[in-house]
């Protein structure tokens, strides 16, 4: 009968067979929280699904920063710039992380008036003064909206920067949402004055440069201010750019452009919009399309922008960007063009 090896000796062996068994369960967990590529069947559907959008002009995929799908099916195509309207808003929350990671500006929490200086009317309201950046960014101002049905007026003003200032309060700084473009275009008249350049040339030198695409020229307002949040025009390619810029969490090719945890402040619901009920962060709506986390800005007439960083996806849409309006339902479909890729029946 053979002596029984004494437990000491067995240490040894019971450790590495439970290191083993650990590392088996790990890979095996890894295993199943990657999900599968996109398959061509996927991209297929997604082809024939698109098709079916009539007003759909462009359609550009990118899977960990590969491009796996790109198709125009009308417009400029998909390395020509068009009008993306108010996606021009997530656009405009990147060039302020930049301005930031530059030095240009302080922080989210910086208060916009500090920025303006003598552009902030004298007889404002004195809630102006603590109106931030942050505020701007996540459309939490608490000013009367310059959007929707107030939107002619304020265009039409001589000056958008004193008339969006100039509106009643009808919520604190930091409450709820309210989707205003003269709350983004305060953030363009903001980074012109910090950066001593107009926002275009902000824009090429903080954004173009570091992830080469062209930012052509676009609208300004009586006083020269490049329009914040609206009518930026860029290509399909080049919002897949920026996409990927937030998905690789602020750096491209090496490069920091973002400051360290932005994406993460950008990503973080601090509103709802009162029309979907979605999250809205700096310049980012919040939501969950086919069980995965999704973020996207989106612009009038059908231009979005997704970005869901556990597939390491990137979508870029852009549509007629001409009225009529196709509503909200158009976006809903833009969606489930998303969830259908991501494999929901």
């Amino acid at each position: 009968m053979p002596t029984p090896r004494p437990l000491s000796a067995l240490r040894p062996l019971l450790g590495g067979l439970i290191m083993l068994a650990v590392a088996a369960a790990c890979h095996a967990q890894a295993g199943e929280a990657s999900p599968p590529p996109l398959d061509q069947a996927s991209l297929e559907r997604l082809d024939a699904q698109a098709s079916r959008l009539e007003r759909l002009h462009a359609l550009v995929v990118a899977e960990q920063g590969e491009i796996r799908f790109e198709r125009a099916y009308g417009g400029p195509g998909v390395d020509r710039p068009t009008n993306v309207k108010s996606l021009s808003k997530t656009v405009l929350a990147a060039l302020v992380g930049a301005a930031i990671e530059a030095g240009y500006l302080d922080s989210p929490d910086q208060p916009v008036a500090e920025l303006l200086g003598p552009r902030v009317p004298a007889e404002a309201d004195p809630r102006v003064r603590e109106i931030t950046l942050g505020h701007l960014l996540s459309l939490q101002a608490g000013l009367e909206r310059t959007s929707g049905a107030n939107y002619g007026s304020w265009v039409a003003s001589p000056d958008w920067v004193r008339d969006a200032l100039s509106r009643p309060f009808v919520d604190e700084p930091g409450g709820r949402m309210l989707y205003s473009t003269g709350s983004s275009h305060l953030l363009s008249a903001a980074l012109t004055r910090a950066g001593g350049e107009s926002t275009l040339t902000l824009a090429r030198q903080l954004l173009g440069e570091p992830l080469d695409i062209a930012i052509p020229a676009w609208p300004r307002d009586p006083q020269g201010v490049y329009f914040g949040g609206n009518d930026m025009q860029l290509s399909p390619r080049a919002l897949v750019r920026i996409g990927e810029l937030y998905r690789l969490d602020g750096v491209i090719d090496g490069t920091r452009v973002l400051p360290e945890g932005w994406v993460e402040a950008s990503w973080q619901t601090r509103g709802r919009s009162p029309w979907t009920g979605d999250g809205y962060g700096y310049g980012w709506f919040v939501t969950e399309l086919a069980g995965e986390a999704a973020y996207y800005g989106r612009g009038f007439g059908g231009q979005a922008l997704y970005v869901i960083p556990g597939r390491g996806l990137t979508v870029a849409i852009t549509s007629d960007p001409e009225p009529p309006s196709p509503g909200g339902q158009f976006q809903q479909m833009l969606h489930a063009l998303v969830e259908g890729m991501l494999g929901a029946p």
